[in-house]
């Protein structure tokens, strides 16, 4: 065979080849790609039944599966960080607590933050078994350790992508799609508004499976093709204050930083050793993925009904890796916590203020006929100074309709908030932080038989 032959074989080959990290076989095998530095290597580790292979590619179904090069620029700058080898950890507990000890080392946080970070780490490693997940988040001023911690959790999650050397947030829409690892990011890093808003996107988009980002391609300098980009999986973020999103705070396991001095047994400079400590724990922590991929699912049982269905949601997944029982009650009591928080939020609102009124007017000695003129009015007296704008009926009845999505009907040209409101307010009351009214707003069937009692005629809303 001519070496002319042989190259246009080869070159065929490599036309051919598929660069993967992370895939299933048909076979039910799980893949995960390998990298040694030292070697100039990437291979396949492939695991089957407890059995472990190491391969340079795979063929499934008709494609020819190969590592990433090497030489590939996010592996030689370390954008993009992977294991060597699957290496044995012994038990869980124990590979819990290396983690820990190795964040303890070069990180100050606070215990139960520790703890939290320590579980995540090993929750990423499986993430991809679960259809929503949380975000671990700092939030401090510069210098109070937010890189630090980026640095540190990050090295030992699964295929962790470091976004701080990105010059635009456009490469990491497709590093996220073709890696599927863990975004490690610190807004930051990102200056202008237009970046700042499409990180919002991966992180708005990115802890419930299912849902991609569309951007517009240019396709051969053309015309623009929508393209879906997968941003689903875990993130450590660091901020300096709060998101605008509530929803998108809700997601987030919040540390803050800068709040106490640095202990004094953290090195200042990261060395050697951390870099080999942390590649040492990546690869029992591989191993650990193939033993519990298949294993780890959501646990029905776990959901708090005490907690908001959102927080709840993003719980539940972190807590059916955790199998320390005190550990487990301690991230309970985050997310009551959290909980907490967010319904005091609420109570600053416009909403919350408008809520206290009608709770008010509604109390027996206020007589019945509440109308929407009448909770302006009482507005007004109390948060008219508050506003710039003039307060009317038709605000706060867009409030009540729009913001609280409360049903009004006309009575006697008056418009009133529906009879049949009266579950949804008690749930409103309870959202917002709203002590209970001395009325009984049980259920909608109590509150007609209170206000037919008051002497109201059934059509509004007896108040």
């Amino acid at each position: 065979m001519s070496d002319q032959v042989r190259q246009s074989i080869e070159k065929a080959k490599k036309d051919s080849a598929t660069p993967t990290v992370s895939t299933v076989l048909p076979d039910g095998s799980l893949v995960e790609m390998v990298h040694r530095p030292e070697e100039n290597r990437t291979l396949f580790c492939v695991a089957k039944d407890g059995e472990l292979r190491y391969e340079t590619n795979l063929l499934a179904n008709g494609r020819r599966l190969v590592p990433y090069s090497p030489r590939n620029n996010l592996l030689t700058n370390e954008v993009v960080l992977f294991p060597s080898e699957a290496a044995e950890y012994g038990s869980e507990q124990a590979l819990v607590e290396e983690i820990r000890t190795f964040i303890h080392r070069y990180v100050d946080v606070s215990p139960l933050f520790e703890q939290i970070a320590s579980y995540y780490v090993l929750f990423t490693w499986v993430y991809d078994a679960f259809n929503e997940l949380p975000y671990l988040r700092l939030r401090g001023d510069t210098g109070s350790g937010k890189t630090r911690f980026l640095l540190t959790a990050g090295s030992l999650c699964y295929k962790p992508i470091f976004a701080s050397g990105a010059s635009t947030v456009s490469p990491l829409f497709r590093i996220l799609d073709e890696f599927r690892g863990t975004l490690i990011i610190d807004e930051g890093d990102f200056r202008f508004s237009d970046e700042k808003a499409e990180i919002v996107k991966i992180l708005n988009n990115g802890n419930g499976r299912g849902f991609p980002v569309l951007r517009s391609e240019s396709v051969r300098g053309k015309e623009f093709s929508p393209r879906a980009y997968t941003v689903f999986g875990p993130k450590l973020v660091a901020t300096r204050g709060y998101f605008q999103d509530r929803a998108l705070e809700s997601r987030c396991l919040t540390e803050e930083t800068g709040g106490r001095k640095l202990r004094e047994d953290i090195p200042i400079n990261l060395t050697a050793d951390y870099k080999r400590e942390a590649l040492e724990l990546r690869n029992k922590l591989l191993m650990f993925r193939f033993r519990n991929f298949t294993k780890r699912q959501v646990d029905p049982t776990l959901v708090d009904r005490s907690i908001e269905p959102r927080l709840a949601q993003v719980f539940v997944p972190l807590l059916s890796v955790i199998e320390d029982r005190e550990a487990r009650q301690a991230l309970r009591q985050v997310a009551r916590e959290y909980h907490r928080e967010l319904v005091a939020d609420r109570g600053m609102d416009i909403e919350a203020q408008v809520l206290e009124i009608i709770q008010e007017l509604q109390e027996p000695a206020y007589g019945p006929g509440l109308s929407i003129k009448e909770i302006a009015n009482r507005f007004i007296e109390r948060h008219g100074e508050d506003f710039e704008r003039k307060i009317t009926p038709h605000w706060v009845g867009h409030i009540i309709r729009r913001k609280l999505q409360l049903k009004t009907e006309k009575r006697h040209g008056s418009y009133v908030i529906a009879l049949s409101e009266g579950t949804k307010l008690a749930r409103l009351f309870e959202k917002y932080g709203i002590g209970a009214p001395t009325g009984d707003l049980g259920d909608s069937g109590d509150f007609a038989r209170e206000t037919e009692a008051k002497g109201t005629d059934g059509n509004s809303f007896g108040i």
